[in-house]
C-alpha cells in the first residue's frame, strides 16, 4: 500500500514520504513539517492510533487522515475521538482519497470565520473561544480541534437547520458530493461529550431529511 499511494500522490504532483512502521512515522512527524498526515491504524511497532495521539499531545495540528478497516465503526470513533480530522475505509477509490487530502489541505490552509467573542454558554457547558476550551458542569471536555470546529460553526448558525453538504463544505472544506459520513460521527462525539442523555439529544439535534439543528435554549 505505501508503494501504491505513493505512485498515486507522485502522479497528482504531490511530494510524498513514507515510513513503514509507526515509530518511524511518529519521528519523523515530529521532526519534520508537513502539509498531511495519511495515517493508516494497522501498523508495526506503533498503531496509527499511537501514533495520532501522541502527535495532538506534542502539540502537532497538521490534518490527520486516518484509514480504517471496512466497517470497523469503532476505529473511526476512537480515530476522530484522539484528534483525525477524517477517516477513509479500505478499500477505497483513489480519486476519493486525493479528494479528501485536497479538500483538508484547501480547509487548512483557509482564512478562518470569525469565532464569536469570550464565551458562550449552553445549558451546563460553557465554550471557551479564546483558548479553544470547553467545559461541562465546570470539568475540561477534551475535544479534537474538528470536533471544537464544528461546535463553533453551531453556535454561529443556532437554531438555524444545516444541511450535511453545508457542514462538509464550510467546515471539512469538501464538495457538496463527497460520500463520507463523517459529520455523522463527528456530531455522535459531541453528543457523547455535551448532552445529559445522548440517546435523547437536547441541543444538538437531527432535522430528519434535511440535516442538523443546534439549539442554545431547547423549549
Amino acid at each position: 500500500m505505501v508503494l501504491t499511494l505513493t505512485d498515486l500522490l507522485t502522479d497528482q504532483g504531490y511530494q510524498v514520504e513514507s515510513a513503514t512502521d509507526g515509530q518511524e512515522g511518529l519521528d519523523r512527524a515530529l521532526q519534520e513539517d508537513f502539509d498531511i498526515i495519511v495515517l493508516d491504524v494497522m501498523l508495526p511497532r506503533k498503531d496509527g492510533f499511537e501514533v495520532c495521539r501522541t502527535l495532538r499531545r506534542r502539540g502537532v495540528h497538521m490534518p490527520i487522515l486516518m484509514l480504517t478497516a471496512r466497517g470497523q465503526v469503532a476505529d473511526k470513533v476512537s480515530g476522530l475521538k484522539l484528534g483525525a480530522d477524517d477517516y477513509l475505509a479500505k478499500p477505497f477509490e483513489p480519486a476519493e482519497l486525493t479528494a479528501r487530502i485536497e479538500a483538508l489541505l484547501r480547509r487548512a490552509s483557509a482564512p478562518r470565520e470569525g469565532k464569536p467573542e469570550a464565551t458562550f454558554r449552553f445549558g451546563p457547558v460553557t465554550v471557551d473561544f479564546r483558548r479553544t476550551e470547553v467545559r461541562r458542569n465546570g470539568k475540561l471536555v477534551e475535544m479534537s480541534a474538528r470536533e471544537f470546529e464544528l461546535l463553533t460553526y453551531f453556535v454561529q448558525h443556532q437554531d438555524a437547520t444545516i444541511s450535511r453538504e453545508q457542514l462538509l463544505q464550510q467546515v471539512w472544506g469538501y464538495e457538496a458530493s463527497t460520500l463520507t459520513r463523517t459529520v455523522d460521527a463527528h456530531l455522535w462525539m459531541l453528543r457523547q461529550k455535551l448532552e445529559e442523555d445522548p440517546q435523547n439529544p437536547r441541543y444538538f439535534l437531527t432535522v430528519r431529511g434535511l440535516g442538523y439543528k443546534f439549539l442554545s435554549k431547547p423549549e
